[in-house]
């Protein structure tokens, strides 16, 4: 199975390191996109390594891959699409069609089962219009991966912790 794996800027964008290896140790083929903010938090070269793929963090190639329209490429390529961390951010975007870089690009062009990861402050996962962008994005049939409680980043406790990378596996595997 291919997944494409989308890394937006969170400071949960540590887990997806380990979502990635837990893909691969289950023989699956892994390529990753990383958001401009996410290169802020992980480093496109531990995904790299852990992928054993290129990490693509544009949109257009800059040299003369077979890949120049990456977002079709890769959308083509995958049998899933995991997204995680998905920001308040991502979110957004893609629940209203905003297509600005290589992910919601990609997001838009893809055809199979998407899996949408929240982590965020619970202040911010729990706002209204987040909230509304969620829904909307259950509607449009994204599978929605929950958040867990637990201490966040900027020291509150509560809910908006990216889930651990073996629930995420576990719930894709289910609905796989």
């Amino acid at each position: 199975m291919n997944v494409l794996i989308g890394i937006t800027g969170g400071i949960a964008a540590y887990k997806s390191a380990e979502l990635v290896r837990l893909l691969k140790k289950e023989n699956m083929d892994v390529k990753v996109i990383m958001t401009d903010h996410a290169e802020c938090f992980i480093r496109p070269l531990t995904l790299a390594v852990l992928s054993e793929n290129n990490v693509y963090t544009r949109l257009f190639s800059k040299d003369k891959e077979n890949e120049e329209i990456r977002h079709i490429f890769l959308s083509q390529w995958a049998d899933i699409m995991i997204i995680a961390p998905a920001t308040a951010n991502i979110i957004a975007k893609i629940a209203h069609g905003i297509a600005d870089d290589l992910l919601t690009s990609s997001v838009l062009a893809f055809t199979e089962k998407i899996f949408i990861v929240p982590a965020m402050n619970s202040h911010m996962l729990f706002n209204p219009i987040v909230q509304k962008n969620i829904n909307i994005l259950k509607e449009y049939g994204f599978y929605l991966i929950k958040s867990e409680k637990g201490s966040l980043a900027c020291g509150d406790i509560g809910d908006g912790r990216m889930a651990e990378p073996r629930n995420i596996l576990k719930i894709v595997q289910e609905i796989l």
